[in-house]
């Protein structure tokens, strides 16, 4: 741990935005890029006192010309943090369940988790992917509760949110594209699985089908990129969106801190509303965790059953 002083003094000296007699303009955009982006350290700032962690940085492997750095960065650091709290939680509940519980209705928060999962199961995962859809309930859990805990994790004062992160929602939504595609190959065979991506109507003339399929056939491969990028796209912006509001709102008492006279009134309407707005972002967070899985279950189930 390394203490580097008053925050206000860490910006100090070549600022540019300070000259002497004056106070310094806070940087807003300059704040709210560095907490959202991803870094090399682990920062707590606490009444003006500010620590910094550095992380360990490893050498880059190197396999022909393609160059991984493996080296762990705060997001990676609190996607970590949420794979222990969701094994810390889980791993009693199973035990729970398989040993006290075994011969009666669970209780406490048990009695909770078994609700959900069984609310997932058949709300979620059989309506949506129909006959075997049990097979695919733990993943739908795994990545709905997944989600939910690094959203959750990323409310927490001076912690990071690893799904404001596209390379942490590119993955999510890559293994999710591995699942559907193979889960259509096993279903369908390879033969129907290849009829997914070049589609010829029966009952057209063949001159009608080698057009079709030569019009439909980039449609419907990009269609199956376009799922996963969806995906991707819509947790990661919802989450960036959420954290630059509350950081946005939060900034206003900086931003006005030298006035004289409202000063104070701007401090109590920009807390009152990052309030309000922390609420709408434990919503937020809910809902996006229950959107991705929703519509992974909605996938396999539309290409199980593409006819």
């Amino acid at each position: 741990m390394r203490l580097l002083g008053i925050l206000g003094a860490t910006q100090g000296g070549g600022s540019a935005t300070q000259s002497r007699g004056e106070s310094a303009t806070p940087d807003l955009g300059e704040m709210l890029m560095h907490h959202l982006s991803d870094g090399k350290t682990i920062e707590v700032e606490i009444l003006g006192f500010h620590w910094v962690w550095p992380l360990p940085q490893w050498g880059p492997i190197h396999i022909g010309a393609l160059e991984l750095d493996l080296s762990p960065t705060k997001h990676s650091i609190f996607l970590v943090v949420a794979a222990v709290l969701l094994l810390l939680v889980f791993l009693p509940i199973g035990r729970a369940m398989r040993d006290r519980y075994a011969d009666s209705a669970p209780k406490g928060l048990a009695n909770a988790m078994e609700a959900l999962v069984v609310y997932f199961r058949d709300e979620v995962v059989r309506r949506n992917i129909g006959h075997g859809a049990d097979a695919y309930t733990p993943y739908i859990l795994t990545i709905f509760f997944f989600i939910l805990t690094m959203n959750m994790v990323g409310l927490i004062p001076f912690a990071a949110t690893p799904t404001g992160n596209l390379n942490v929602t590119g993955a999510l939504a890559l293994v999710t594209f591995f699942v559907v595609e193979i889960s259509g190959m096993r279903t369908l065979g390879f033969r129907g699985y290849m009829g997914t991506i070049f589609y010829a109507p029966p009952g057209l003339p063949k001159a009608g089908q080698a057009v079709l399929m030569l019009v439909m056939t980039p449609v419907e491969f990009l269609g199956k990129l376009t799922k996963p990028f969806a995906l991707m796209i819509r947790l990661f912006a919802n989450m960036t969106a959420g954290h630059t509001l509350v950081l946005s709102l939060l900034g206003m008492i900086f931003m006005f801190a030298n006035l004289t006279i409202g000063k104070f009134v701007i401090a109590g309407a920009s807390v009152s509303m990052v309030l309000a707005v922390m609420v709408l972002e434990v919503f937020v967070a809910f809902l996006q965790a229950y959107i991705f899985a929703m519509l992974t279950s909605v996938f396999i189930g539309l290409i199980r059953h593409a006819h």
